[in-house]
């Protein structure tokens, strides 16, 4: 069968394209290495499964192809051409010499925080680029990314919306409509799931914090369950947070990873350009090296925590509720406002926050609310304990502790 394809292939392109050899990695695609008659030059031919092809166009699809292929972004793996092999559809990209996201993370299962923030840099710049002409991925995932040299590309851009526009089935469905779910379980955005056919780029930025996530914690949100399991973990499951999974995950890091997680897409960074402001505020994390600056932060982190660990012990009303004892006392770390309006600072408030809550859900007697609980009230700088509802949420809180403001 293999054979089979190759010689299909072959025969289409004719004396176009000599294909050498195939590559693996491809999942149910076939990549394959060739070499293009006409300029000399490598590149790739990538043909699609047979599965995506019922009531597929394929001038259509070409079509959509040419659209794509007009990306030109030093982060972005241009496509070249497109075509269709009696019925099986492919389209060709420059050849990188380098190893896919996927392949460095299984050379460790994590990477340096400072690899890390560089190679999401790149892909935050290729995002931008592309959302910026109305172009989305649909499947930012650590096999798209690929590393050469001392940077990053983004590859099959644009590849499946160019597959939805061409799918023609009755009624017009589109793929996702007709039942094929384009997107990668461990990587899809909640609305992605639920099949709503106003998705648009934030869901991009949903996937680039799943492949953040795992870049930094060896595993992606929910891996290790079944497909099914996964998606519905997407709509109504909060992940476990980056900092509790890695400790060195600097806060301003820790922060935009989660909320890049929102399930809700307003509630995520709204562009790939506040991915990039985000990034930029983290630095380039070498060794640790704590400055006089971030030594402060850190101790006034510490001090604010041990007050309001006190303040919760001693103030927290205990009421009977399952799963509760006498010695339980539930909490929720309402985040440090940030009053100076700084969006890069936004961030490092939320870091802090979050390594607090951390840091006190690891106190014995202590149960920390939801990250989405507390988060209600980000920003509120009235907030009056008095007027909120009890409990807050299904964890039994009781009552909020704010920390004080970052300026």
């Amino acid at each position: 069968m293999a054979g089979d394809l190759r010689e299909q292939l072959q025969s289409t392109l004719g004396g176009a394209y000599t294909l050498e050899r195939e590559l693996g990695g491809g999942g149910m695609s076939r990549i394959f290495v060739a070499h293009e008659t006409r300029l000399g030059r490598t590149v790739v031919v990538k043909v699609l499964p047979s599965g995506l092809m019922a009531g597929l166009s394929a001038e259509r699809f070409e079509r959509e192809i040419r659209l794509v292929a007009q990306l030109q972004h030093p982060s972005i793996v241009p496509v070249l051409s497109a075509g269709d092999a009696d019925g099986l559809p492919y389209y060709t990209m420059p050849f990188v010499a380098g190893l896919s996201l996927r392949a460095r993370l299984a050379d460790g299962g994590t990477l340096p925080v400072a690899e890390a923030v560089r190679i999401l840099r790149d892909v935050a710049r290729g995002l931008e680029y592309a959302h910026g002409r109305g172009v989305v991925h649909r499947d930012i995932k650590p096999e798209n990314i690929l590393i050469a040299g001392d940077g990053a590309v983004i590859t099959d851009f644009g590849i499946a919306k160019a597959l939805d526009a061409s799918r023609s089935v009755a009624g017009g469905a589109t793929l996702t409509e007709a039942g094929t779910m384009l997107g990668t379980p461990q990587y899809m955005a909640p609305e992605q799931v639920a099949g709503d056919p106003n998705a648009d780029h934030r869901a991009d930025i949903y996937a680039f914090g799943a492949t953040a996530y795992e870049m930094l914690g060896g595993a992606a949100p929910f891996a290790g369950r079944a497909p099914h399991q996964i998606l519905a973990a997407h709509v109504s499951e909060a992940p476990k947070p980056i900092a509790a999974v890695r400790a060195d995950t600097p806060p301003g890091l820790a922060a935009l990873v989660m909320r890049c997680l929102e399930k809700d897409p307003s509630h995520r960074p709204q562009s790939a350009r506040e991915l990039l402001e985000a990034l930029e505020a983290v630095g380039t994390p070498t060794t640790p090296h704590t400055t006089p600056r971030a030594r402060s932060v850190r101790l006034a982190a510490i001090a604010v925590a041990t007050v309001l660990v006190a303040a919760v012990v001693l103030l927290s009303t205990r009421r009977g509720r399952a799963g509760a004892t006498e010695d339980n006392a539930t909490l929720a770390v309402v985040p440090f406002a940030n009053v100076g309006g700084d969006s890069t600072q936004q961030y490092f408030a939320d870091g802090i926050s979050d390594e607090l809550a951390t840091a006190v859900g690891r106190l014995p007697g202590i149960q920390v609310a939801s990250r989405s609980t507390a988060y209600r009230f980000r920003g509120r700088r009235d907030l009056d304990v008095r007027d909120l509802p009890h409990p807050l949420d299904e964890t039994g809180v009781e009552r909020l502790q704010p920390v004080r403001e970052l300026r």
